[in-house]
């Protein structure tokens, strides 16, 4: 059986055709893990990775897209913040490709805030 635009406009009964997905700007694959939507796979793996390290007892928990507000009124958002049992911060972006604004921005706010961010 083909499926021709007419069978299936039939089948939608007056329902708009869903949008396809939109693009990334450098091809990261957005991905939904526990009803939460990622920029990237690889953002989604890392997530993933925090939550089996909750369930050993390494993290105490962690936070997500934190907001750093830098001079200028300028804002970065971290990927994860992630509080360890031990009681320390670990400072945690995930990049896929780690362009010259997000390396100035990260370096703006490691200065500003006297922390060290890792790169994932």
């Amino acid at each position: 059986m083909r499926v021709t635009p007419e069978w299936y406009a039939d089948r939608l009964k007056g329902r708009a055709l869903p949008a396809p997905p939109k693009k990334s700007k450098f091809g990261a694959i957005l991905t939904t893990c526990d009803n939460i939507k990622f920029q990237s796979k690889k953002e989604a793996a890392y997530y993933r990775e925090l939550k089996i390290r909750m369930a050993v007892g390494e993290v105490k928990f962690f936070l997500m897209q934190v907001p750093f507000l830098l001079s200028a009124g300028h804002k970065h958002l971290l990927d994860f913040m992630v509080i360890k049992t031990d009681g320390s911060i670990e400072y945690v972006e995930v990049k896929g490709r780690d362009l010259p604004m997000g390396k100035m921005k990260r370096r703006m706010v490691e200065e500003e805030y006297g922390i060290c961010i890792t790169i994932v």
